[in-house]
């Protein structure tokens, strides 16, 4: 068995949601859709755990009658993994019994801060350099400790890396082998930050430790110009992104995979449609690589 395999089946092992699955982010806009979904169109669905706790009415029950249905994975937003601001330990309890009510298999957050004094309502970069590393990598092992669970953590797009000592790919490295924490990788990110800061997508993803990959991303972007691309959520995945996707495949193997879009959100049939572009590129990722 060649290195790759090995390390590809390490991965499986440990991955809390099947390796070939295909998820669609919950959200209240397509809860109607997501709940007449015939069987098999998503095999999870992932909600940010910060936007249903406490939450009632129709909509909880909407939550409960789904999460019965399908595992639910959670990706945080509040928790500002890198920030200087103390760890909100109460937001952090709140988050554990979420999981627990609802039997959440995988929980990640973002690598980068979102507090300062406050809550700054954007995820923001962390600085390359290696007391960030420490830093971040200290929170991250502490939330871990504190929720009794791993955690995985998603590298994020970013449009200025301030007084940066490293390269992005070493600070994720630094911080997944300090904290020893897993990663959602975010195709998408990857893409937007390689056209935004001149670096090659596949020889990042290359330069990743895959056995530490529990889930994948992608999702729309907004082409700003041909230099500067936003990471919004608010569009269909283009066929460069599903061509990265379908390589990464290749590399590593099949990994959960979740299809992003907060907003604009077309007919259910379309996000069906761009469900089953995963699907297939999990299958044979060498087969077509292109949206159809």
């Amino acid at each position: 068995m060649a290195s790759t395999d090995i390390r590809a089946s390490a991965v499986h092992r440990r991955s809390p949601l099947p390796a070939a699955a295909a998820g669609l982010g919950l959200r209240r806009a397509l809860l109607q859709a997501l709940r007449e979904a015939p069987a098999g169109d998503f095999d999870f669905l992932e909600c940010a755990p910060e936007n249903w706790i406490h939450v009632g009415g129709p909509a909880g029950d909407a939550l409960a009658e789904l999460a019965a249905r399908h595992p639910l994975s959670c990706h945080g937003l509040s928790l500002s993994l890198g920030g200087s601001a103390p760890l909100d330990t109460q937001l952090l309890a709140q988050v554990g019994r979420f999981l627990d009510e609802y039997r959440v298999p995988l929980y990640s957050e973002h690598l980068s801060y979102c507090s300062d004094d406050g809550h700054l309502y954007d995820l923001l970069p962390i600085p390359f350099t290696d007391e960030a590393v420490r830093h971040t990598a200290t929170r991250i092992a502490r939330v871990q400790d504190l929720l009794g669970r791993r955690i995985a953590v998603e590298n994020v797009s970013y449009y200025l890396a301030p007084e940066p000592s490293m390269d992005e790919l070493s600070f994720t490295n630094a911080v997944l082998a300090e904290a020893d924490c897993d990663l959602l990788l975010d195709v998408n990110n990857v893409y937007v930050n390689a056209c935004n800061h001149g670096y090659d997508a596949d020889t990042f993803i290359a330069g990743l430790p895959a056995q530490r990959i529990v889930c994948l991303h992608v999702a729309g972007h907004l082409d700003e110009a041909p230099d500067l691309k936003i990471d919004t959520h608010g569009s269909a995945v283009i066929d460069p992104v599903w061509e990265l996707l379908a390589r990464t495949y290749a590399r590593i193997g099949p990994r959960p995979t979740l299809l992003e879009r907060d907003f604009n959100f077309p007919p259910y049939a379309e996000l069906q449609s761009e469900l089953q572009t995963i699907r297939r590129l999990q299958a044979d990722p060498a087969g077509g690589s292109t949206h159809g």
